[in-house]
């Protein structure tokens, strides 16, 4: 999409934390713990500056608690906050994408996660192919590159389902494992992210 975005080298140990965090907080609708969740996630994944930061992970929190009641969520509502995170790391140069297409794909995971927690016929494969299609273009890259981010981060997901079937308990070691796997995610999506940047480096013309 033309101009390169400005790769922010994350650390991925923050981010999966981060997440890992803004997930408890998601499910026990505990909001105030998710939006410090997520606080962390855009800080240190996106790097938008303090203000921009809050702002951003606040449209993440309103975009999950439409999306958060079942059945009757408002998916439209989701995509529309959805693409108000994605315009603003567009305009701070850390993302070049479509904002409104970006929006679709990450709520199209989590419609097939939310498939894959009521429908059998679903399958941990159909939401990593839904990750990976979410990956392959806000990092515009191969599938392969983030296949294994992508497992990963179902691996933590079908975790963290485990984790609310057995009550949503703080002390639940489940919990531990699945912040382990977030942020062996995180680090696959880093290795990937990395060697997108060089491959851009060395196709650039001199």
């Amino acid at each position: 999409m033309g101009q390169q975005a400005q790769r922010v080298a994350f650390d991925p140990v923050l981010v999966g934390r981060s997440e890992c965090e803004a997930w408890v907080g998601y499910y026990r609708r505990d909001w105030p713990r998710m939006l410090a969740g997520l606080i962390g996630m855009v800080r240190h994944g996106f790097a938008l500056g303090p203000l921009r930061n809050l702002k951003a992970a606040w449209y993440v929190l309103r975009g999950s608690q439409a999306w958060a009641p079942f059945p009757d969520n408002d998916p439209e509502a989701a995509r529309r906050h959805m693409t108000r995170f994605f315009r603003l790391a567009n305009k701070a140069g850390r993302v070049r994408v479509d904002p409104r297409l970006a929006a679709e794909l990450e709520v199209a995971w989590w419609q097939t996660h939310r498939a894959l927690q009521h429908d059998a016929q679903v399958s941990d494969a159909d939401l990593g192919a839904a990750m990976v299609r979410f990956y392959c273009y806000l990092y515009q890259a191969d599938p392969a590159d983030v296949r294994r981010a992508a497992e990963l981060r179902v691996q933590a997901m079908v975790l963290s389902d485990a984790w609310v079937a057995a009550g949503c308990r703080l002390d639940d070691p489940t919990l531990a494992k699945e912040r382990l796997a977030l942020v062996a995610s995180y680090a696959a999506l880093r290795e990937a992210s990395d060697r997108g940047a060089m491959t851009a480096d060395l196709s650039e013309p001199s």
